[in-house]
């Protein structure tokens, strides 16, 4: 790939983002820390699944999210790296302090990305394309690693001008992102859904009303339609902390030298900053990890987060900038290692520059911190590691009309973000919500005071009032109290997959309560009410 970049238009300075883009970084980083050639056939794997790959073994077949075995039988040369986001982190210190040595405010997205705002560097280089084209051409020379920028009307357009090496002119944001692939938006099971639905383009997307979005679709395709327009991928509004959440810790007696030894106090300073913000119900998104060392020299990293950052992903960004600090990992092509600091670290300090409200959230099953927690979350990841992400699940509240419709189930470790729409769901069952949900319905017939079936016809009119509940093959009970139909018509647009019923809560003598579907003249239970 080019590392030059092309504009787009230029219509005049307003608040711009850009952002630096490594393609392939795990690969990179991969050769960088260990060697592997990044010039051939190498794919780098998590939970048994391609995470990325090389160009050459791209050119043979290899794709993101293929199985182990399914890459090697595309490439059968295929080098085989497990994917290591702290080796990651720490090969792309040096790049990012390339960055700075360029521009102010650099934040670290992920490895292999990071942004800073575009205003600045263009002004000092008479331009936004001559400030990308020194900057990359700064990172090739210092680093030898190639690079792209893109620049646009905030961070999600800019991450995406990136990989094409674009600068986006001001106010053509939404030009730009009219015309992509809602692929674009990194949610799978939105875009399958909107795909269906015949929507391709993010234009198309973000033509939908913002209402009918949040109310069909639920909160995390609210925030993704917002994107799709061109608007700020942080709707909530990021404030700076109090100066109280500032946590430190010196070092004199026993400076910091070792990655071992600082990988432990990272740990301990991210559980004080954690507790402490969970004491003012916040949660942090931007981490400034700052250290001092022996001889007074000052390192200073700002980390960004898409998400919420727990305590240990805290622990994780402070342990990867520890590391970047102290290995001094060797620059790809270059001659000299980065500049390591010049004595042990005497002082850590991390501080939150951008925080969120908090409250509401529901601790763990083993609490905030603690060996029982840790515990847990090796396991989970270990099994992961065997039988693959979906094998260890979390299950997240979102719309839908029927019970089992409104839970998701989320591989464990990813963003549990809430689909929960703001407004009740079009033909969502009213409350109270049923205590078990069964996996699979169970056959029922409902019977009227005569003996006779009871259906709903089309203009939705029960043919008799339920007198008689018959679940499988047990007897049949009294039905003392009745509520609906509630009709559900469904996937209309696919013939495959649509379907319709009708919806009744029933109370029986015995005290029990069943939600009952009719769907093609046939009766079943569909949950259990306490």
């Amino acid at each position: 790939m080019s590392g030059g970049v092309r504009a787009v238009g230029d219509d005049g300075a307003v608040a711009r983002t850009a952002v630096l883009w490594c393609p392939d970084w795990p690969v990179i980083a991969a050769e960088i820390v260990d060697g592997v050639p990044a010039t051939g056939a190498v794919a780098v794997l998590h939970a048994n699944r391609v995470v990325a790959a090389s160009e050459v073994a791209r050119a043979d077949g290899v794709r993101r999210g293929l199985r182990k075995r399914e890459a090697q039988s595309r490439c059968p040369g295929l080098v085989v790296v497990d994917h290591d986001p702290a080796r990651d982190a720490r090969a792309f210190e040096p790049v990012v302090a390339a960055v700075e040595e360029m521009v102010a405010g650099v934040e670290v997205v992920r490895p292999g990305v990071c942004g800073f705002a575009a205003r600045g560097p263009a002004r000092y280089f008479g331009g936004e394309e001559p400030a990308a084209e020194r900057i990359v051409e700064h990172v090739a020379q210092a680093c030898g690693v190639e690079s792209q920028i893109g620049v646009a009307d905030g961070g999600f357009a800019a991450g995406l001008a990136a990989r094409e090496g674009l600068i986006v002119g001001s106010g053509e944001t939404v030009a730009f992102l009219a015309g992509r692939p809602v692929e674009a938006l990194a949610r799978p099971t939105l875009t399958e859904l909107l795909r269906r639905l015949g929507i391709t383009t993010l234009g198309a997307f973000a033509g939908l009303g913002r209402g009918d979005v949040l109310a069909r679709f639920g909160f995390d395709a609210a925030l993704a339609h917002r994107l799709a327009g061109g608007g700020d991928e942080r709707p909530l509004a990021v404030r700076r902390p109090p100066p109280d959440l500032e946590v430190s810790e010196d070092y004199g007696d026993d400076p910091l030298e070792r990655v071992d030894v600082a990988a432990f106090a990272a740990r301990m300073l991210a559980e004080r900053l954690h507790e402490r913000l969970a004491g003012y119900g916040l949660a942090c998104t931007r981490l400034s990890i700052g250290a001092v060392t022996a001889h007074g020299q000052e390192l200073h990293r700002v980390w960004r987060h898409d998400g919420l950052l727990t305590t240990a992903a805290i622990a994780d960004r402070v342990r990867w900038q520890l590391d970047g600090w102290l290995s001094g990992t060797t620059r790809r092509g270059a001659r000299t290692a980065p500049a390591r600091p010049t004595a042990g670290i005497i002082r850590l300090r991390l501080m939150p520059e951008g925080v969120l409200p908090h409250a509401g959230l529901q601790p763990g099953l083993w609490g905030e911190t603690g060996e029982e927690k840790e515990r847990a979350h090796r396991s989970f990841n270990r099994i992961q590691g065997i039988l693959g992400p979906e094998s260890v699940v979390t299950a997240v509240l979102g719309g839908g009309r029927s019970p089992a419709d409104q839970v998701r189930l989320v591989p464990w470790g990813d963003e549990l973000t809430p689909t929960r729409p703001a407004a009740p769901w079009p033909g969502r069952l009213p409350s109270p919500a049923p205590a078990l949900v069964l996996p699979a319905p169970l056959p029922a017939t409902v019977r009227d005071a005569a003996g006779e079936p009871v259906g709903v016809s089309a203009r939705l009119l029960v043919t008799a009032a339920p007198a008689h509940l018959t679940i499988g093959s047990g007897p049949p009970v009294e039905i003392v109290g009745w509520a609906g139909p509630w009709p559900v018509d469904e996937r209309w647009w696919a013939p495959a997959e649509a379907r319709r019923r009708a919806r009744f809560q029933v109370a029986l003598a015995d005290g029990s309560a069943f939600l009952l579907s009719l769907a093609a003249g046939q009766w079943s239970v569909e949950a259990i009410y306490d």
